[in-house]
């Protein structure tokens, strides 16, 4: 039954019955995880994902379907508590971005965007590293929690057009910073 309820039926029903929250967990942490794990690390990101849940189901009552969806609120909470774990958070990227290139274990049939992106990974990195906190909250709420723009105003509590020109601003940073390893590499 909890499979035909969508999640605008969850959001009404779990605050009187606290077992429906389940469907919530199962419907959303797949998400949340990788999510939250690209931000920290594998560990961290069970840790925050299993924290996102407690704190979304300790607060269940606060939840407004007015002020927004279930999922962006699930996210919001994420990243907030992303924004706790910042230290390991930056730590993990200066992290990757001292790594060397990993080398290729000698498989030809490599896919070339895979073996261009490991190649990316320490200079994206540092670059994540250089946005604002802000800036890197929108980035990554796009690119790896997939959510729409719509999707992170209401996660992060801002506006649309914030969101856009975070998302703008951000992706100029990145790009001049690949783009400068680029031409010096």
């Amino acid at each position: 039954m909890d499979g035909d309820l969508t999640d605008a039926d969850l959001a009404a029903r779990f605050q009187r019955d606290p077992e429906l929250f389940t469907a919530v967990y199962d419907r959303h942490y797949r998400d949340i995880y990788r999510y939250v794990a690209g931000r920290l690390d594998v560990q961290a990101g069970e840790d925050v994902a299993a924290e996102t849940f407690l704190t979304a189901f300790a607060e269940r009552d606060r939840f407004d379907p007015g002020r927004g969806e279930l999922r962006p609120w699930l996210f919001g909470i994420a990243t907030n508590l992303v924004a706790r774990h910042r230290r390991t958070e930056a730590r993990h990227y200066r992290a990757l971005a001292a790594a060397p290139e990993p080398s290729d274990g000698g498989h030809e049939n490599r896919v070339v965007a895979s073996v261009a992106a490991q190649r990316m990974r320490p200079e994206l990195a540092a670059a994540l590293t250089a946005l604002s906190r802000g800036e890197r909250d929108v980035v990554l709420l796009v690119a790896l929690g997939q959510l729409s723009h719509e999707e992170v105003a209401q996660a992060l509590g801002i506006s649309y057009g914030t969101v856009g020109s975070r998302l703008s601003r951000a992706r100029k940073k990145l790009n001049e910073a690949i783009d400068r390893e680029a031409f010096h590499g």
